[in-house]
């Protein structure tokens, strides 16, 4: 595999700053404070850190309202630590991703302020605005995901404002071509700089329905999303017309024509459509995005035969594209809470992350998830995240997974010299990285020994895969790259099962071991498997 294709197979790391390390004892994590921890985010095996907004931001939604797209916010250090970090990951051998917000800006934005100020001004269309229908009220049935009407009223111009999430995060105006032009110019700035990679936040709604058509109802049974729960009024309708509109794919293609100035360069959309998964397949065919990754095992379902029946699907649409996987992110419950249901042992951390990481793709691992780290509990009177609030008490929002890293046991757990921006689970101090460091058997080293044990497979890096037919709670898969293959088997549940597999090969398979899972047996066709165990073997021709 070229170092140009270094992302696929990767696995690539997500720091949430806010809650990495802080240095400077305002309670807020910052670059400094990722630059502290570089040498251990490299022990463990990844290839790649991707780091989420650390842009100058009013904060509203937390760095992903953008208000200068080239400048740090001071809560987070400088552009001088940024290039200090660049430059220290890369001596490490690591690739850096950074977050880009495209679809939309803060509210702060000097774009934005521009824009709104008149109906006749050089950025007057930057904006998506429309006028009120003649009752006053919104020009149409758009939602906000994060609760209420997506248009927000601007007494300025005397016309409303398209907004997907915050209204303090207006859309850009993606048909103007000028628009369209000084994105880009923001994007090559990074890419000058020497980011090996942009991770697109929300990527599929940088252009909305030029006709402004209302959203079609959804039936009640129908009301099943990804990111949102049912009872969000978001999930009552049909998201057709307020993004993943026809017009985005051209913008991907220039934006891919960008990226390729710069060969070691890589982009990763975050996808969230009515249909995640065939969007994804779009968005990366043809000469458009590297990679891309949805929502689909970020959700409640597990099962092994939801997880094989949802990459199943992607298979069968993504011929020429690259996926990429993740089960945990800064948006979600964490998933040893979200799939242990109530069993969140080391073992099942570890099997999870062996799962992920052998499937077809790359991968996404979030910060604590080498740890074995559960859903926090944050009191409503702590909460941060304006989705939570607006949600409490059904939708506990997502600040239970963006508590403070553990690195130890101390009274804010190394975290920082002070009360952080959010309060510590004390359960966590349990799991912290000096505590696992000093155990042979905690899921931190689990995670590193699979790491090392994986690199030197290229059948899981970079294979074809084909999955096999297994009763749950067994998820069982071949990963082939030119003549070797591997049997890759997994025991989702906490007890011990058998099965048989009618598969070429297995009869005189040898099994892999030093993987540092517990590793189950082959008896002819017969597997052993035992709670939460796997089992790995290169297949004979």
């Amino acid at each position: 595999m070229s170092d140009a294709a270094w992302w696929r197979g990767a696995v690539i790391y997500q720091i949430y700053p806010r809650s990495f390390l802080d240095t400077d004892g305002d309670g807020v994590g910052d670059l400094p404070g990722i630059i502290q921890k570089l040498d251990y985010v490299a022990s463990l095996g990844v290839d790649a850190i991707w780091i989420a907004p650390f842009f100058r931001s009013p904060m509203a939604d937390f760095g992903y309202d953008i208000a200068d797209y080239r400048d740090v916010d001071p809560l987070f250090g400088t552009l001088d630590d940024f290039d200090r970090l660049l430059a220290k990951a890369h001596g490490l051998g690591l690739k850096v991703m950074i977050d880009q917000v495209l679809s939309h800006t803060s509210d702060q934005h000097a774009w934005f302020k521009q824009s709104r100020a008149s109906r006749d001004n050089a950025k007057a269309d930057w904006y998506v605005w429309a006028d009120a229908k003649p009752d006053g009220s919104a020009p149409n049935n758009w939602l906000s995901l994060f609760g209420g009407s997506a248009w927000q009223w601007e007494p300025r111009r005397g016309q409303y404002y398209l907004h997907n999430f915050l209204a303090a995060q207006p859309d850009l105006n993606f048909h103007h071509p000028d628009v369209r032009a000084a994105v880009l110019d923001e994007v090559r700035f990074w890419l000058d700089k020497g980011v090996d990679g942009l991770r697109l936040d929300a990527i599929n709604f940088c252009f909305h329905d030029r006709q402004l058509r209302d959203n079609p109802p959804k039936p009640k049974e129908k009301r099943v999303g990804r990111g949102f729960s049912p009872d969000n009024p978001y999930a009552f309708q049909y998201h057709w017309y307020n993004n993943t509109q026809p017009e985005n794919l051209d913008f991907l293609a220039s934006l891919r024509t960008l990226l390729d100035r710069y060969p070691q360069a890589v982009s990763l959309g975050e996808i969230s459509s009515e249909d995640s998964l065939a969007t994804m397949a779009q968005y990366t065919s043809g000469h458009r995005l590297h990679m891309g990754y949805s929502f689909e095992l970020l959700s409640s379902d597990f099962s092994a035969a939801y997880i094989r029946d949802t990459v199943a699907q992607l298979e069968a649409q993504m011929h020429d594209g690259w996926p990429c996987w993740a089960i945990s992110n800064h948006d979600v419950e964490r998933v040893l809470t979200r799939w242990g249901n109530g069993n969140a042992s080391p073992r099942l951390a570890n099997v999870l992350t062996a799962m992920l990481c052998s499937l077809r793709g790359s991968v996404c691992v979030y910060q604590g998830e080498e740890l074995g780290l559960t859903e926090a509990e944050v009191p409503f009177e702590a909460l941060r995240d304006p989705y939570g609030i607006a949600f409490w008490p059904n939708f506990k929002g997502r600040d239970g997974c963006r508590t403070p890293m553990p690195w130890d046991d101390s009274a804010f757990a190394g975290f920082s010299r002070h009360t952080p921006w959010l309060p510590l689970d004390e359960a966590h101090k349990t799991l912290a990285v000096s505590r696992q460091e000093a155990d042979p058997a905690s899921v931190l080293h689990g995670f590193r020994r699979f790491m090392q044990w994986r690199a030197g497979q290229p059948a899981l890096r970079w294979g074809d895969i084909r999955f096999l037919d297994a009763p749950e709670p067994v998820l069982a898969f071949v990963r082939t790259h030119g003549r070797e293959r591997v049997l890759a088997a997994f025991n989702l549940g906490k007890h011990a099962t058998e099965l048989e597999l009618d598969l070429p090969g297995l009869a005189n398979a040898r099994p892999l071991d030093r993987h540092g899972l517990p590793q189950g047996s082959l008896d002819g066709l017969r597997l052993q498997l035992p709670g939460h165990g796997v089992l790995f073997a290169q297949l004979s021709d």
